[in-house]
């Protein structure tokens, strides 16, 4: 069968219509189907279900072999986007979201595919946005580039003044991070917008090179298992989090950004600390191709799939319904987990832990967990 043949012309990105398809049956956290088919100032009120007029396309000085780069990265991004926001059922009818955007490139490029995801879904799934940019009145400090963006997207935005650059500088001890004090100042500015505005859910642009970092500087320095979730919800706050992005490689994001020439605002804290712990982190994991090329996409589908009875934590493997001493399946629910679906329940090798063990036989009660200084925000 031939093939037709796409042409390309300078200053146009790759556009893909939705292919018709077969109905398929949806489970709960996959109700909406649809998501996998293809300015205001301070002070200004939100304006529920705004449709946002033509987005600002990629620059027209690009040459064509780059204009087709472009095209291939907004695809392979959005599918990321849209996989992960149907995994965990991001956006329904009606949503609001908050989108942080910090003036780097991951939140930018969140913003501009939410923007394009909203614009093709506003007839079957239609939910507002509004972006949210905090100026932390940090030395030098010019945002009129990333207000301009905004205005020329033409999307609904805030921009809120702070002066936490100040008080992380007079509350970090010498020789100590910045970004702990400054996440925690930052994520809770957001959480007080966010219920100004009444959003339902506040997005970030974390990516799968932040959720692998984490995971690494959570092992080395806190001696835990954890990463970054891509949804989770704020019990102290009556929020949704969510990370859209969580499934994409920050090189797509960092080249798809320099092509379609975000605005890109400079951090003064971070960008004063290059022996940060995060940097050596970043460091290490870039190390790892040279082991194997796929260790990226092998530290992601790793995320996505623990084996409990290979891991030494007791409470974990009684809560999946394995023998918390042997890690033999002895309960169904066991085989919602991937390795163990075709494995014999077995009758368990004890009713109840053992004294002084840290959960208790029959029911597991798992505490809300805090908020990690290294999730940064």
């Amino acid at each position: 069968m031939k093939l037709p043949v796409l042409l390309l012309l300078p200053g146009t990105c790759l556009s893909f219509a939705p292919l018709a398809r077969r109905p398929v049956a949806v489970s709960p956290g996959r109700a909406h189907p649809e998501l996998l088919t293809t300015g205001q100032s301070e002070g200004a009120p939100h304006q529920a279900g705004r449709v946002l007029g033509p987005l600002v396309g990629a620059p027209a000085s690009l040459s064509p072999a780059e204009a087709k780069e472009v095209g291939l990265l907004e695809a392979r991004l959005m599918k990321s986007l849209r996989t992960c926001a149907l995994d965990y059922g991001m956006i329904k009818p009606g949503s609001h979201l908050m989108v942080c955007v910090s003036g780097g490139k991951d939140s930018a490029t969140l913003l501009y595919l939410l923007l394009l995801l909203q614009k093709r879904l506003q007839r079957s799934v239609p939910f507002a946005m509004t972006a949210a940019h905090l100026d932390q009145r940090q030395p030098g400090y010019d945002g009129a580039p990333l207000v301009n963006w905004l205005d020329a997207l033409g999307c609904t935005y805030r921009v809120v003044s702070e002066d936490t650059y100040r008080v992380v500088k007079e509350k970090t001890p010498a020789g100590k991070g910045y970004c702990s004090l400054c996440s925690r100042l930052r994520r809770g500015i957001l959480y007080s917008l966010a219920e100004e505005l009444e959003a339902s859910a506040l997005a970030l642009g974390h990516h799968l090179d932040d959720a692998a970092e984490t995971l690494f500087l959570n092992l080395i320095h806190q001696g835990q298992m954890k990463a970054m979730p891509a949804r989770y919800y704020s019990t102290a706050r009556d929020k949704h989090v969510i990370r859209p992005l969580i499934y994409a490689e920050e090189s797509d994001i960092a080249r798809f950004a320099e092509l379609m020439g975000f605005p890109i605002l400079p951090c003064t804290l971070c960008g004063t600390q290059p022996d940060a712990h995060r940097a050596k982190v970043k460091l290490l994991c870039s190390t790892l191709e040279a082991l194997n090329p796929n260790a990226r996409k092998n530290l992601r589908n790793a995320l996505s799939d623990v084996r409990p009875s290979h891991l030494l934590d007791r409470g974990l493997r009684a809560a999946s319904g394995l023998d918390p001493v042997t890690g033999a399946v002895v309960h169904e629910r066991a085989r919602a987990m991937k390795g163990y679906a075709k494995d014999e329940v077995v009758p368990s090798s004890q009713n109840q832990l053992r004294p002084g063990d840290s959960s208790g036989g029959g029911s597991v009660i798992i505490e809300e967990e805090e908020e990690d200084p290294l999730l940064l925000l």
